[in-house]
Parts: C-alpha cells; sequence; structure tokens
C-alpha cells in the first residue's frame, strides 16, 4: 500500500448533479425530477410538447400510455443516444378524465366533485431508446378524499397550488390534508411511479446510483 495514500471520503466523490446523466427526463415537472432524483438515478430535463387531447372513444389507461410513450419518442431526435423517460398522470371519477383546471372555477368544482368520493390516479411512464421498441409500465392507484366544504376548496385554489395539477390538488402538498386513503402507488399519484420506473429501467441494463452525495 502506498504510505502516502489516503482512504476515499465522501469529499473526494462526485456529487450526484456531478455525474454523468444516465437519461433524458421529457417533462418540465419538477416533482418527477425531484423523485428520480431521490432513487439515484441521473438525469438531464428534455421538455417535450406533445398533444394531450384524448382519441374519439380513447379509454382512461390507454390515454395516459399513449401519451406517456409519445412524450419520450418526441425527445429521441434530440436525446444524444441516451435512453429518454416520459410520463403521464391523469386522474380519472366516474370514467371521465379530469386535467388541469384552466381556471378558479373549474378549481374548485373538480376539488368538490372528489369531495367526499373515491377515485383513480392512473400514471404511465415509458422509455424510449433510439432504435427500439418503446416500453412502458401503468400503476393505477386508488384514492379517497374527505368531505370539502366550499371554502375550503376556494381557500385551497388561492394558494396557487393546484393551477397545474391533473384533477386540480396535489398529494404532497396541502391537499394531504383531504386524502383519508390511499391505495396504490403515492409516487405515482405525485407523477412518477417509482417501482414501475425502476422496472423499466432495469430492463435496459440502467442503473442507480445512491452513493453519492447529495
Amino acid at each position: 500500500m502506498n504510505r502516502g495514500a489516503r482512504p476515499l471520503s465522501m469529499t473526494d466523490m462526485p456529487t450526484f448533479a456531478e455525474l454523468p446523466p444516465r437519461l433524458l427526463l421529457a417533462s418540465t415537472s419538477p416533482r418527477r425530477s425531484a423523485l428520480l432524483a431521490q432513487v439515484g438515478v441521473p438525469h438531464r430535463i428534455l421538455p417535450t410538447h406533445v398533444d394531450e387531447s384524448a382519441l374519439p372513444g380513447e379509454a382512461p389507461a390507454a390515454l395516459a400510455q399513449r401519451l406517456a410513450c409519445r412524450k419520450a419518442e418526441a425527445a429521441l431526435p434530440h436525446c444524444a443516444g441516451l435512453p429518454v423517460l416520459g410520463a403521464d398522470t391523469i386522474v380519472v371519477i366516474d370514467g371521465q378524465v379530469l386535467g388541469k383546471p384552466r381556471d378558479a372555477a373549474e378549481g374548485q368544482a373538480m376539488l368538490l366533485r372528489l369531495a367526499g368520493r373515491r377515485h383513480q390516479v392512473l400514471s404511465a411512464v415509458a422509455l424510449a431508446l433510439p432504435g427500439q421498441t418503446t416500453r412502458v409500465q401503468l400503476s393505477t392507484s386508488e384514492v379517497s378524499f374527505r368531505a370539502i366544504t366550499p371554502a375550503e376548496a376556494t381557500a385551497y385554489w388561492r394558494t396557487g397550488e393546484p393551477a397545474d395539477k391533473a384533477g386540480g390538488y396535489a398529494i404532497q402538498g396541502r391537499a394531504a390534508v383531504f386524502i383519508d386513503g390511499l391505495s396504490g402507488s403515492y409516487s405515482g399519484v405525485m407523477g412518477l411511479p417509482l417501482f414501475e420506473t425502476l422496472r423499466l429501467l432495469a430492463g435496459a441494463g440502467i442503473t442507480t446510483d445512491w452513493s453519492a452525495p447529495a
């Protein structure tokens, strides 16, 4: 052993942000990026924009999976050989998809429609690689809301939190006080089902790195 050598410490290791990316995330969602970082997947963000309208007669599960694939595939021409991860999350009640609320009235109406009831959250994740067939996984969760008063719905909208969220709420935010039950994937309801994501990545030989300091 070299007597002048010293054992490596955490300060000698590259931070997570310094690690080379292992994939591109085709999303502008800070929540999805944070979830990937949480499980040790260095990545770069490459936003894509696709038409999220449902096709005539398209079932909610098919819609979520199609959009996740389209987002990932839209980034492939700019991926520089890296795999691309796309995701889509939709809220469904009474067979109807609830998108992002367009204004205060719609946001409050969505929340009151969910109040005191159970709904589904479908979260699809897709992995696209150059020259290969896109792979997709779907997570289905059920969320139960307690009763919510109109005053609470108004107050929640005024926080600004629900404006860009499918179904008009964020489970990881203030809306947690409305939720009295969850069956399925918490991360899936947030927007990126980690179990399904890691299964896709493992199938493509993409590893995680939990050793680097944040």
